[in-house]
């Protein structure tokens, strides 16, 4: 079966959506390693030993070559605080003009540090709607409180990948696998939906087939 891509990422914040992102990361068998300020942190994370930790400042130059930046793929600022997450991404970049750089903000932010960063994430808004379901009994549940092991993904089609420019109904995507949105992200897809490189679409899919379904859309 085709192995998912490997990724070397480097994430900045090692509390706890930064330690939660990176023991994640590493159950996908991706090469993690984590910059994180506090000693403590540093200690409880080394005894555990799934990632490589790096104690030290992630806005310093000489931290982020330490931790490889130069070879990486991805760098995900995680910290508490917003504009520290900016001004990781953009010293990065710097080093490594070809790296992805993924900022947590707060929802204030967002906008405006999505022109500065490829992508932003607020785990917090995630968090408080699953509060206020569950404080509630609210009928209507996020995502997050339903998949535990349905992965739902958005996955931007490749160019040159197995399904690129077929229609669903001409792709035998495996059992378990439902592609919920066209890629204008409006409509539901159908039979006749192109999977059209470079947009991305909703798919629902069971963890045993993920890595085929990911091998069709993205090569």
């Amino acid at each position: 079966m085709p192995q998912k891509q490997k990724l070397d990422v480097v994430v900045a914040g090692g509390g706890r959506v930064g330690r939660q992102a990176a023991e994640w990361l590493a159950d996908r068998d991706d090469d993690v390693t984590i910059i994180e300020q506090d000693p403590a942190i540093v200690d409880a994370i080394a005894e555990e030993w799934f990632a490589t930790i790096i104690q030290g400042d992630a806005t310093d130059p000489d931290i982020l070559e330490q931790a490889g930046v130069a070879d990486t793929d991805v760098i995900a600022a995680l910290t508490g605080d917003s504009g520290v997450n900016l001004a990781i991404c953009i010293v990065a970049q710097k080093l490594a003009p070809e790296i992805r750089t993924v900022a947590r903000v707060d929802h204030a932010a967002s906008e405006r540090y999505a022109e500065f960063v490829d992508a932003v994430v607020f785990p917090e808004r995630v968090g408080a709607r699953t509060a206020v379901n569950e404080i509630t009994g609210s009928d209507v549940q996020t995502l997050a409180d339903v998949t535990s092991s349905l992965d739902v993904m958005q996955i931007r089609v490749a160019e040159g990948a197995p399904a690129a420019g077929k229609t669903l109904s001409e792709v035998s995507f495996p059992a378990g696998t439902l592609v919920v949105s066209g890629g204008d992200g409006e409509h539901i897809a159908g039979p006749e939906t192109t999977l059209v490189p470079g947009k991305r679409y909703v798919v629902a899919v069971e963890p045993d087939v993920v890595d085929e379904v990911m091998n069709l859309l993205r090569g």
